[in-house]
């Protein structure tokens, strides 16, 4: 049997343990960690939930990489056409990270209805389009058929159509400038989406890209630029760079983190703040396991005197507060864990706490909920409060039997 766990065992169990001083110590302590665990779960899988969230929004309305004419001046209209006919369209074979790829082409416009305007872009999309990254965000109707003959049928913002007054069913006008005069469209509402990201849902309406072609004088084969998707958005740049180098010397190749740098930017401060609460909970916690420590190692003093008188030696001695700690830490911990993975899922199935989507770029704060980073959380935890206490358990080599035994 382990004679250290024994004890410790007995003294965790012992009536006069909830009674003892150090009992309302020990709760602090016990509620320190849970409340740190509490905020370790949650400041993690909000900060890394919204860092996806925003990266898969605006994957999804730009793709992952976007090759257009160098002619276009970071314009989000198109202004020079390019040809579909690259050795890339429609398998980017000769870079195997690459899953899809797909043409658009977009014009700046003017949306205009018998009581108010709104300018809009309007981004075309082919056959080819990859509807379903966008399906989640369709709020209202269907979205658009462009695998038929050309129609009027668009998808427009929750945005655009609540300035405008417009629903699913409902038609409207649109002018496209050109040298001298404009173009004129009449498009139907058959879809609504809210992305939530508001510099998407205040500008783009979508539809068919041979509208594009017409009004510009497109041949068929002439789109206004290609959106590429990845496997996997950690290797964005590295991909990009390949993308880059395999497409022609009169073709532009950005990524998103280029094209949105102020967003990804932004981003990326989540890590640091992520860092720094996890740095402050867990040294919180250990200040005060390193007190309740020291008061259960004060309290104990004449038992500590017994046992050495009896031929424990310090390690041993030491081991039976490390147990005892040890079992502090992981209560407090099984609170924390329960506490902050239902708030979680509280927030993950019922989207309790809102954000304003112009300061944040989503409705609700997302969850990204892994066991993976729960465990490794626990294991911090646990392996620094336990290295930090073997300090203040030194204290045990210090204390003398024949005083212990006599100390009240």
């Amino acid at each position: 049997m382990n004679l250290e766990y024994f004890i410790a065992k007995r003294l965790i169990t012992a009536k006069d343990y909830k009674s003892s001083i150090s009992a309302p110590i020990i709760k602090i302590a016990i509620s320190a960690i849970a409340i740190g665990m509490i905020m370790m779960i949650v400041s993690v899988a909000t900060g890394i939930g919204l860092q996806q969230k925003i990266r898969e929004k605006v994957s999804a309305f730009n793709g992952h990489i976007i090759i257009s004419n160098y002619d276009n001046n970071q314009s989000e209209v198109t202004l020079v056409p390019i040809s579909k006919k690259q050795d890339f369209y429609p398998k980017f074979t000769s870079v195997p990270e690459v899953n899809h790829i797909q043409a658009i082409a977009s014009k700046a416009g003017i949306i205009r209805t018998e009581t108010a305007f709104e300018g809009i872009v309007f981004k075309g999309v082919g056959n080819d389009y990859k509807w379903d990254n966008i399906k989640e965000y369709i709020v209202q109707g269907r979205i658009p058929n462009s695998k038929g003959d050309l129609n009027e049928e668009v998808v427009i913002s929750q945005f655009i159509a609540n300035r405008l007054n417009l629903k699913v069913g409902d038609a409207f006008n649109t002018f496209f400038m050109k040298e001298k005069g404009y173009n004129l469209r009449n498009f139907d509402v058959v879809g609504i989406f809210n992305s939530g990201f508001q510099e998407f849902d205040a500008t783009y309406i979508i539809g068919d890209i041979r509208h594009m072609q017409r009004i510009n004088k497109w041949a068929p084969d002439q789109i206004g630029a290609f959106e590429v998707f990845v496997d996997d958005f950690n290797t964005i740049e590295s991909t990009g760079e390949q993308v880059y180098a395999q497409t022609a010397s009169t073709l532009d190749s950005k990524t998103i983190i280029e094209k949105y740098s102020y967003i990804f930017e932004w981003l990326q401060l989540f890590d640091f703040n992520i860092i720094v609460i996890l740095a402050v909970m867990i040294l919180v916690a250990t200040i005060n396991m390193v007190v309740a420590l020291l008061v259960l190692i004060l309290e104990r003093t004449q038992m500590i005197g017994i046992l050495k008188a009896l031929g424990a030696n310090n390690w041993s001695v030491r081991k039976i507060f490390l147990y005892n700690a040890f079992y502090l830490i992981v209560r407090g911990l099984l609170w924390g864990n329960l506490i902050g993975i239902s708030l979680l899922l509280i927030q993950q199935q019922f989207g309790v706490i809102q954000l304003n989507p112009e300061n944040y770029y989503v409705n609700q704060a997302p969850v990204y909920l892994n066991w993976g980073y729960i465990l490794l959380l626990n294991l911090l935890t646990v392996t620094v409060c336990f290295l930090v206490l073997l300090i203040p358990s030194y204290i045990i080599t210090k204390i003398s039997p024949v005083k212990a035994i006599r100390f009240d």
